[in-house]
């Protein structure tokens, strides 16, 4: 049983830090509420242990204080809606939530000492302040002193060494210091993966840039089987490798690098899958003039937008023969509707292979857009929250809101 399981909060105040950094449009409503519905559980089960929870988390990024636009209170109706309904779920009575104008000082230190058992205090953004992201000592213990529990549940700001990620893990002691259960599942899901993954292992590593991505890909060649090459940074390789690439997107400077990782990968028995053909287009834009062209000789004027449909099936035959698979990153733009076939054929022939038993993690923003767009969210074993997170932790990184908690 995990710690947070089997931890009993009756009559404790657990202090969360959530990842409620969602986004909102100009008139401060919801249009992705992932992150919101991610956290319920964690609430719902110290609710259910007769404790009281007090939230924190940040919103945006304001500049020099307090910003309207990025108040956390435009959560709280929808916030209400998600832990009534969880509530219900597990037959309790509806869920007084309470709002404290600031996340330290007198009103939110009183709203936290009345709380009672089966309530929630929702602090204002912790961002208000700048001491939060300079990972301020004093101001880590002045957010302390509102609970007598420190969870962590925002594995999105696992990699942020901030006052309410990391550094308020030293003014609680080891058996007070806990994730809740979407780190857990986070962790769980991204250790697999990285070390106990079983073999045939494919990453599917997409994107525009092959910098973004060198860290990823390294750490990869020590684990994985098979690495597929999609999207933009494609094109760095192509061209490393002689090809003609027309007006697609390449860094020229990592050139060498695309020729190192390419080495290394032969030397080592993993296979890089590059796209053999292209969906190519007269320029960057929906309503672009499109055609196919070898990924290799793609002409003058025209640039590679998504993979081809040779491409398609020599990544799903590597996909279905796997038993793990890590997806981070589009095969394309898939935004526009022209360029979203590849990614959208990749995303299939992860759910399919999930179907017949793989572990498949799925990460990174665009990734996550992607499988939630074509409803596959639920059909794949695990969708990271973290973004940068994610990738910061396969790239071998510690995390510094992980490594607080089992310090």
């Amino acid at each position: 049983m995990s710690k947070f399981s089997s931890y009993n909060f009756n009559k404790q105040k657990a202090l969360i830090r959530v990842d409620f950094n969602v986004p909102l449009n100009d008139k401060n409503e919801i249009t992705d509420d992932s992150r919101m519905k991610a956290a319920v559980p964690t609430i719902i089960k110290i609710l259910n242990d007769g404790g009281s929870v007090i939230l924190m988390s940040h919103l945006g990024r304001p500049k020099g204080g307090p910003e309207e636009k990025y108040s956390l209170k435009h959560l709280l109706p929808h916030l209400q809606e998600l832990l009534n309904e969880g509530s219900a779920i597990s037959q309790k009575k509806t869920v007084n939530i309470l709002f404290a104008n600031d996340c330290i000082g007198d009103q939110a230190y009183l709203t936290a000492d009345m709380l009672r058992p089966g309530e929630v205090l929702l602090l204002e953004n912790l961002r208000f302040y700048k001491e939060e992201e300079k990972g301020d000592t004093k101001f880590a213990e002045k957010l302390s002193r509102l609970g007598d529990v420190w969870v962590n549940d925002a594995f999105g700001t696992a990699h942020r060494a901030h006052a309410s990620t990391a550094i308020i893990a030293k003014f609680f002691p080891a058996e007070k210091r806990l994730f809740g259960w979407l780190m857990e599942r986070e962790v769980a899901s991204a250790e697999k993966v990285l070390h106990h993954s079983e073999k045939p292992f494919v990453a599917i590593i997409g994107g525009a840039k092959v910098s973004d991505k060198i860290l990823i890909i390294e750490n990869l060649l020590e684990r994985a089987t098979d690495i597929i090459i999609g999207g933009g940074m494609a094109y760095t390789f192509m061209k490393a490798e002689g090809g003609m690439i027309g007006n697609s997107l390449c860094e020229t400077d990592r050139i060498q690098t695309a020729l190192d990782i390419l080495k290394k990968a032969e030397n080592m028995g993993v296979s890089i899958h590059l796209p053999s053909d292209s969906i190519i287009a007269d320029k960057f834009a929906a309503d672009a003039e499109t055609s196919s062209a070898p990924s290799d000789n793609i002409p003058e004027g025209w640039m590679g937008l998504d993979i081809g449909p040779n491409a398609c099936e020599q990544f799903c035959n590597v996909i279905l023969h796997s038993k793990t698979i890590l997806w981070n990153g589009p095969m394309g733009v898939f935004e526009m509707h022209n360029f979203q076939h590849g990614t959208k054929v990749v995303a299939k022939a992860v759910v399919d292979a999930t179907q017949k038993g793989a572990f498949s993690l799925v990460g990174g923003g665009d990734s996550v857009a992607a499988v939630n767009q074509f409803g596959f969210a639920d059909k794949v074993s695990y969708v990271s929250t973290g973004g940068g997170a994610m990738l910061e932790y396969f790239e071998g990184k510690v995390l510094p809101g992980i490594a607080a908690v089992n310090s």
